[in-house]
């Protein structure tokens, strides 16, 4: 049997196994098993498959790009990347301090991204609505929906503590509608069980072999329900810090009430000792993946959702009594909290540096990107993620609320977002210049290399007239497929220079928060001219991206088209289990991959008969991780066929310590039989760069592309440039896989004719 799983971006069965008629023989409508209508009962009958294996198409796509729903994950797009941080860790030779520390650091900036979106949510509906704009008369006057509101009407929503905690409905709404989506994702997919269960010998696998190969590797049931339930406390814990700090710095002033302000110590005192709970439980223990963990978290931290709720709920009590001759204005009090996250990040972001180039150096990895600090730098992007959509709501909230005036500039009826929101907006403009440039620097590089390669692609065709035209495509094609190998000083550039501009926005942040209205003033009339151009430019940029964002994930719940292409996306970012943010999209391998394993398993017990599993692009990834969780006893029935494969050339690269060339040659000598097909014209995909010889060579190619130069007599009309596409449809593919299958052959016997489940599939 061949069983084939497709790539990214997903396709129907009927493309795969090339026939209008498929039945889907097990699985679902997220995803299941297709064959051909003629070939269902194919094991009954072994004489009609002699000649080549019946296939059988795996079809996941909709475990990415299902239902319009699948579109609101854009917005979980820091959480994402922050997760992929967690999986980029450098190999972990002796040391296992380090590689704790190492993802104890990532789950506390996840956390800080928690805190971060919620303190924009807060911003939004607290500080800029309900402070800022319902307690100015010029601004709330125009809005019939904060009439109610409106500190001129005097009604009972009227003083700025009812408005506050009205306000906060707002984010901790989102707070639930994270915790539901989180929870039923974890429903569908992290409790799934394994293929096979835990034996005496996984313990000494998690030293000496792949982390893939252990069986509770892809089952997160414990370790996303206890992340669930801490950010989702942190969260709410937010909000209730937002209305203590605003309530009781009125009681703290002169002329506030002593009573309150006593309450309001204590009620800061235990948030503050529940925070520190919070982070307590998401340092105390990491992913489990030397056996499923099936035991449940005790029952105090799967409370402390329910217990935040009731302290979110005593502080808007307490934000909501009445105080007379309380008033609002200016910015809400706490706007330094974005600072001082800011500052966490930039601190958290330089340890896990820290960490990361230890643990290379310890045990340094060829054609590791940015000698081991790939992980920070992508934390560094989540981080700038998480500030741009923060900069980027609170100036679109405040240029709807405030009309014709700019954001942060002093000149509309209400003070705009805090200091520093203004600030993160200014560098955007020089961090676009730069990815402009560096853009350039790419153009000009790829065109630099067609122009050379056009002297050896027509070494390839030496019986074919060549012509200028084609022979530039080529190259051109081959060039551009070649970016892929600049992605890692590019992304080094980007991290650096966002680290940079980030501190230096936190500093200018911090020596104009006395000036909030205007965030350059006290600089040179020169500096500050620039400043504000910067600025204001930064506002529309971080705006404008925050609505093609909706815009795009609009047009995704709508477009089945254009929310395939979203699903692209999560199909590159969410393979890796969810093991620093809980809210992340949820990993499809953690249904995948038992699914794979499972058919593999229980159809080679049944028929005893041979099976290759033949994955393109990241269903080889997923292929190669299904093979790794294969009892030995079923693997030797397996062949394994891979192309247009990222194993190495992506994931190799960027996640060595579970596709290292360590861990790849330990797949090969577990996997006796193993062809990687690849292309000089694929961007994607590439050898796996394994030693071997003759037969046991895993690498075949790369293959020619196109097939032929010119018109002949086998391509009477002009072959296209596959590229990444239509492996299937090289002569090669099929003379390969009958090869695997020969050797398969040679590796185990073969059931006589007749005998019980046979089956020469």
């Amino acid at each position: 049997m061949e069983l084939l799983v497709h790539g990214v971006g997903g396709t129907t069965p009927q493309a795969m196994l090339g026939d209008p008629r498929t039945v889907r023989v097990t699985g679902d409508a997220v995803a299941g098993i297709h064959r051909r209508a003629g070939d269902v009962d194919a094991e009954d009958r072994p004489g009609d498959h002699r000649r080549e294996p019946v296939p059988e198409a795996y079809v996941w796509s909709n475990l990415t790009s299902g239902d319009g729903s699948r579109a609101l994950w854009l917005v979980l797009l820091p959480f994402m990347v922050i997760n992929l941080a967690h999986w980029m860790r450098p190999t972990s030779e002796g040391r296992a301090t380090t590689v704790r520390a190492y993802g104890l650091l990532v789950r506390l900036l996840a956390l800080t991204l928690t805190v971060l979106l919620t303190a924009a949510a807060c911003e939004v509906a607290l500080d800029l609505t309900a402070w800022q704009c319902a307690g100015t008369p010029a601004c709330s006057s125009g809005k019939a929906w904060l009439g109610f509101m409106s500190a001129d009407r005097g009604g009972w929503w009227s003083p700025p503590g009812r408005r506050l905690a009205l306000a906060a409905a707002v984010p901790a709404a989102v707070t639930g509608l994270l915790w539901l989506l989180s929870r039923r994702t974890w429903s569908a997919y992290e409790t799934q069980p394994p293929a096979r269960p835990a034996t005496d010998e996984d313990d000494d696998k998690a030293r000496s072999r792949p982390a893939l190969c252990l069986p509770g590797f892809w089952y997160g049931r414990r370790i996303v329900a206890r992340l669930r339930a801490a950010h989702t406390a942190a969260a709410l814990l937010t909000v209730a810090a937002f209305l203590v700090q605003a309530a009781a710095h009125h009681d703290r002033a002169p002329g506030g009430s002593p009573a309150l302000g006593t309450l309001g110590r204590i009620l800061g005192a235990v948030l503050i000792a529940a925070a520190l709970f919070v982070v307590h439980t998401v340092c105390r223990r990491g992913r489990s993946e030397g056996a499923p963990d099936h035991t449940a978290d005790r029952r105090i931290v799967a409370a402390l959702p329910f217990t935040a709720l009731g302290l979110l709920l005593l502080s808007a009590v307490y934000a909501a009594w009445d105080r007379p001759g309380w008033r609002s204005h200016g910015m809400l009090p706490g706007d330094r909290a974005f600072g001082l996250l800011a500052l966490g990040q930039g601190a958290l972001i330089l340890l896990l540096a820290l960490a990361a180039r230890r643990l290379h150096r310890a045990a340094p990895v060829e054609r590791t990107p940015l000698g081991g600090l790939a992980g920070p730098a992508v934390a560094t992007l989540a981080c700038a993620l998480g500030g741009v959509m923060t900069a980027g709501v609170a100036h679109r909230v405040a240029d709807w609320l405030d009309g014709p005036a700019t954001p942060g500039m002093g000149d509309g009826p209400i003070g705009g977002p805090p200091v520093l929101l203004t600030w993160q907006a200014s560098v955007i403009p020089p961090l676009l210049s730069v990815l402009l440039l560096l853009l350039l620097v790419l153009a000009a590089r790829t065109l630099y290399l067609g122009k050379g390669l056009r002297r050896t692609v027509p070494d390839g065709y030496p019986d074919e007239r060549h012509d200028q035209a084609r022979t530039r495509a080529i190259a051109g094609t081959i060039a551009r497929a070649g970016l892929t190998d600049a992605s890692p000083w590019v992304l080094g550039t980007v991290a650096a220079l966002t680290l940079l501009l980030g501190a230096g926005a936190v500093a200018g942040a911090w020596g104009t928060h006395d000036a909030p209205g205007r965030a350059a003033a006290g600089t040179p009339a020169a500096v500050e001219d620039v400043a504000e151009t910067a600025q204001a430019l930064g506002s529309w940029c971080v705006g404008l991206g925050f609505v093609l964002l909706i815009a795009w994930g609009r047009r995704a719940y709508r477009d089945p088209a254009a929310r395939r292409t979203v699903g692209i996306l999560w199909d590159v970012g969410t393979f890796w289990p969810r093991a620093a943010h809980p809210f992340a999209p949820p990993c499809y391998a953690e249904r995948a991959v038992p699914d794979l394993t499972w058919r593999m398993r229980t159809w080679t017990e049944r028929t005893g008969g041979r099976l290759v599993i033949s994955g393109h692009s990241q269903g080889s990834v997923l292929a190669a991780a299904a093979v790794w969780q294969l009892p030995a006893a079923t693997r030797s029935r397996v062949a394994l066929l891979t192309y247009g494969s990222p194993l190495e050339r992506l994931y190799g690269r960027w996640f060595p310590a579970y596709f290292g060339p360590v861990k790849l040659a330990a797949l090969h000598h577990d996997v006796h039989c193993w062809c990687n097909l690849w292309r000089l014209t694929d961007p994607i995909g590439g050898p796996v760069r394994l030693p071997g010889d003759g037969t046991a060579a895993v690498d075949h190619g790369p293959l020619k592309d196109p097939l032929a130069y010119g018109r002949t007599a086998e391509h009477p009309l002009p072959a296209g440039i596959l590229g990444h596409s239509q492996y299937q449809s090289d002569p090669e593919f099929a003379r390969t896989r009958a090869a695997l299958l020969a050797r398969l052959a040679a590796w185990i016997p073969v059931p006589p004719q007749g005998s019980t489940g046979r089956s020469s599939a």
